[in-house]
């Protein structure tokens, strides 16, 4: 498959290319937790890789047996997640991956993604993910700097993360992507310039930088270092030294040729993630795998489903024939616009705020009012008809939408 998907479709809200829809893969396995992480996760001494493979098929089946439309969708990206799906032999990746493509319809040159962790065992397998089918990798960095990786738990240094991307180009990936966190609880804004100007000096198509989040009230779980923070033993960085450390980022990564297209998102031209988009586009996708979440529409309904995050609870519902589901949600008019405000509103490209409006029965005006008070203030601009937030206001994404809302 080709690095990049082409011919994948624009969405005329935004105004970018995105997937329609997709296939996310959860993979739940880990050979230790990071102390921030809130995935669906765990560490076992082994991993049951032929029973997961399996159970994934099943589901696959199941959900095909229950949605049956499904199985005329073109699939236009495939995105394994976890976790950590480097883990999973290539032999297994491409046993999944070859009994979706006999199942579902997959797009010539769908992009194919693989979050990898950047350890020597990991980059092992590169070539074979990319002979399974995989023509995309996200190599999860977080940090070259050795303090702040021992304050995220990371096992790796920053050594061998660069031997690890460089790695995925021997093994053929043109297509890559690395992942990086800022406002870690003892850095400083010279370790994020570092950082920054480290990557952008390999060359990725794509890189991600995510302020750390403990804020108990938006994790899936409670985590270690939330508790910490809540017993005064760590301290993060302050909103106004975060702020900075977003903003050094961003302008070290437009030096490197990566621009921002998601609040904290960067790509070369032509290589933004097309199935991450799909999320920040309103598009649909099967989910399969533990703790998985996926979002499909029917003649009647539109929904929302999680699955167990447990991964013997999920692998036993799998094994009893039963679906998966730890939720399911209906979503109306209301819950699907204020999520495509929302999530557009985090693309550079911005929105056809009238077309959303009108496409789930809103009113306009009032929000088109509020709108030109957030281009008079600087916090937003009119481009191509749509509106976009300014890094101004990309920095208040959240309290915008709500007001948008």
């Amino acid at each position: 498959m080709s690095a990049q998907a082409p011919s994948a479709p624009v969405d005329a809200i935004t105004g970018i290319a995105a997937a329609r829809f997709g296939v996310y893969l959860h993979f739940p396995y880990c050979l230790s937790k990071c102390p921030y992480c809130d995935f669906a996760s765990t560490v076992v001494p082994r991993i049951p890789e032929d029973r997961y493979t399996g159970a994934v098929l099943s589901e696959l089946a199941l959900r095909l047996a229950e949605t049956p439309s499904l199985a005329a969708r073109e699939v236009q990206s495939i995105f394994l997640g976890g976790g950590t799906p480097s883990l999973w032999s290539p032999g297994h990746v491409e046993r999944v991956l070859s009994g979706i493509a006999a199942r579902l319809p997959v797009a010539r040159g769908a992009e194919v993604t693989l979050e990898a962790n950047p350890n020597a065992a990991d980059a092992s397998r590169f070539a074979g993910f990319r002979s399974a089918g995989v023509n995309r990798l996200s190599i999860g960095v977080q940090s070259f700097d050795a303090s702040v990786l021992r304050a995220l738990g990371r096992e790796h240094d920053g050594a061998t993360a660069k031997r690890a991307f460089e790695a995925a180009r021997r093994a053929g990936f043109e297509n890559l992507s690395m992942d990086f966190i800022y406002g870690v609880h003892g850095q400083r804004l010279e370790q994020v310039e570092s950082d920054a100007r480290r990557a952008g000096s390999l060359h990725p198509e794509h890189l991600s930088a995510y302020a750390l989040t403990l804020d108990r009230e938006v994790l899936a779980e409670e985590v270690p270092l939330a508790r910490q923070l809540a017993r005064k033993e760590i301290a993060l960085p302050s909103d106004e030294e975060t702020l900075a450390m977003a903003t050094a980022i961003r302008e070290i990564y437009a030096e490197h040729g990566l621009l921002r297209y998601e609040i904290s998102n960067y790509a070369r031209a032509g290589f933004h993630s097309r199935h991450n988009t799909l999320y920040w586009t309103g598009g649909e996708y099967l989910a399969l795998g533990a703790g998985a979440t996926g979002h499909l529409r029917t003649p009647s309904e539109s929904f929302r489903y999680s699955n167990h995050r447990s991964a013997e609870r999920y692998l036993d519902s799998i094994e009893r024939q039963q679906l998966p589901e730890a939720s399911r949600e209906s979503l109306g008019d209301r819950e699907l616009f204020a999520e495509r405000l929302a999530m557009g509103l985090r693309l550079t490209s911005g929105i056809d705020l009238q077309a959303i409006c009108e496409n789930f029965q809103q009113s306009f005006t009032p929000r088109r009012d509020e709108a030109e008070r957030l281009v008079a203030g600087g916090f937003a601009r009119r481009q191509d008809g749509r509106y976009a937030l300014t890094d101004s206001g990309a920095d208040l994404h959240t309290e915008i939408a709500a007001r948008l809302m």
